[in-house]
């Protein structure tokens, strides 16, 4: 058995292993997540995420990333963690794999929830959500970094923090390009091929414009102390 196979069934192992301890929270109103920006996907559930880079193209993807984050944070950061970090109570949804085997389980709880023992320790978000804000929070939590990913380069990031504060940026194509040399090096739980880190968020943000120096420096800044 590959160490690859002995990861994922590790990690479906986690996910099961602790679904049964999740704090009861069917008592939290779902709120709506507004998906008109993302294609339609039909009336079928679907067992595998239609909205991968390699599926829907680049612009689809990162239209589900950024729909997924609000979708996520608002119905399921309570119990699955602030930007989907677990703190133990609740399944580390970063660690299903970013395959159909994956996706089959994520929808299945996604679309039915979770009860034991007469108590609902998950809400059915399926019939309230939808469809397309299922895999657009799918597409969120596989894109995540794992655990420690950016400590190699917490101190060159910082240092790139201080300079687009500054508001003196010497060459912008070059700091640009660092930054998305970085962000190719940082590795998804998931095993998806691109992990929506702070350096990536940031140097998609760059350009020459001064204003987007201010907003990358700010991305930099929120997404470095998440990680301390």
């Amino acid at each position: 058995m590959s160490a690859k196979m002995i990861r994922v069934g590790l990690s479906i192992f986690a996910v099961l292993a602790t679904a049964t301890v999740v704090v009861a929270h069917g008592d939290v109103a779902p709120q709506p997540v507004n998906t008109d920006a993302l294609p339609a996907v039909g009336e079928e559930w679907l067992t595998s995420n239609p909205y991968r880079e390699d599926k829907a193209g680049h612009e689809v993807w990162l239209k589900a990333v950024e729909i997924g984050s609000s979708g996520f944070n608002q119905n399921c950061a309570r119990c699955h963690g602030l930007g989907a970090v677990s703190g133990g109570l609740a399944p580390d949804l970063r660690l299903l794999e970013a395959a159909e085997y994956g996706d089959e389980w994520f929808v299945e709880r996604f679309r039915h929830g979770y009860t034991q023992d007469g108590t609902t320790k998950m809400p059915a978000f399926g019939d309230i959500l939808g469809q397309k804000a299922a895999w657009a929070i799918r597409t969120y939590i596989e894109t995540r970094p794992e655990d420690g990913a950016l400590d190699a380069h917490a101190k060159r990031l910082h240092e790139i923090r201080d300079e687009l504060a500054s508001g003196k940026v010497a060459d912008t194509a070059a700091l640009k390009k660092e930054l998305e040399t970085i962000a190719a090096e940082v590795k998804t739980a998931s095993g998806a091929p691109v992990a929506d880190s702070v350096a990536y968020e940031a140097a998609r943000l760059l350009s020459d414009q001064p204003e987007t120096w201010k907003k990358a420096g700010e991305v930099l800044t929120v997404g470095l102390s998440a990680t301390q």
